[in-house]
């Protein structure tokens, strides 16, 4: 029988992009701030990744044998998971604390609610904000061997100034992996060009974020003020890896321009009339919660319905 006449269950358009290939390119293009945060804070962070990733996988391996279930290490998830929540912690935090943050991120965030695919926020930032919530001294303790005082966040938000070349380099204190806005940049032109993700939510998060310190952070057209507010902090971070997920970002077109819009405005709440310098955690967050809101409304309406009757 020829081949066009063969008849086989749906999906029937094939695609050789799986979920393992798409999480293998995160971990790669996620390498060099992996990789600047080890050199920029020492070996401290590198077993704050291992811990990490390790308590994840682990996480699920267990989860996924207490309720029989078929292992799904293999597709990577866990290990993303595991890598992007070390990104965001500071490195003076102690060991046990991605331990706790890993298994609350894979059970509780993930698994619980049906695995990969059904979670409804990001399980590395719900995990993040869990700490932050739990942990807030841990959590906001920047010091370290190479780093003490604050973050050049927290000085804009003092009215200080900060040094803007370091900032883009990496050379400041923060997390990990938000520090650098150089390597962050590199691994999103890695996911830019293999298609994995595209401009639409992050572009609309950082522009409608300018135009949010435009118009209401008091300093209008300051560049220097606005591109150290896109340097520093998650923004970058959250914006190409954390915003951009699959599972808790909008399907629609128009949803995920909106999508990127509320996070905008929302993080700009956060940054300038908040008590926190940050507030890009809590902006995706808040915006993985209204996401079946954004795709109800921007849904495409089929051609004739809706239509006035005659």
């Amino acid at each position: 029988m020829s081949d066009y006449r063969k008849v086989s269950s749906n999906p029937h358009i094939r695609s050789k992009v799986t979920t393992r290939s798409i999480m293998l390119s995160v971990i790669i293009a996620l390498l060099p701030s992996a990789c600047f945060g080890i050199y920029n804070f020492g070996f401290r962070a590198l077993l704050l990744i291992l811990i990490s990733i390790l308590s994840c996988e682990l996480s699920e391996m267990v989860f996924n044998r207490i309720c029989h279930k078929d292992s799904s290490a293999g597709d990577l998830s866990a290990v993303v998971t595991g890598l992007l929540l070390a990104l965001n912690l500071p490195v003076s935090v102690p060991f046990w604390m991605p331990v706790i943050g890993g298994v609350f991120a894979i059970v509780v965030v993930k698994m619980l609610f049906g695995g990969l695919g059904q979670n409804f926020m990001n399980p590395a930032l719900g995990a993040r904000c869990f700490l932050l919530i739990s942990f807030t001294s841990l959590m906001t303790n920047f010091d370290c061997d190479t780093y003490s005082g604050a973050t050049p966040l927290a000085l804009l938000k003092g009215g200080k100034e900060t040094d803007l070349f370091s900032m883009v380099l990496g050379r400041t204190a923060g997390t990990i992996g938000e520090t650098s806005m150089v390597a962050i940049l590199i691994g999103a032109c890695f996911l830019l060009y293999l298609g994995v993700i595209d401009l639409r939510i992050p572009g609309s998060y950082l522009l409608s974020f300018v135009l949010f310190l435009v118009l209401f952070s008091g300093r209008g057209l300051d560049f220097g003020y606005l591109s150290a507010q896109l340097a520093g902090g998650g923004l970058m971070l959250g914006a190409f890896f954390m915003a951009t997920d699959y599972v808790t970002r909008p399907i629609t077109r128009n949803g995920q321009y909106l999508f990127g819009i509320f996070l905008g405005i929302m993080t700009g709440i956060f940054r300038i009339f908040g008590p926190s310098a940050e507030g890009v955690s809590y902006a995706i967050i808040l915006g993985n919660l209204l996401v079946p809101l954004m795709e109800k409304i921007t849904y495409p309406r089929p051609f004739g319905k809706g239509g006035e009757k005659a």
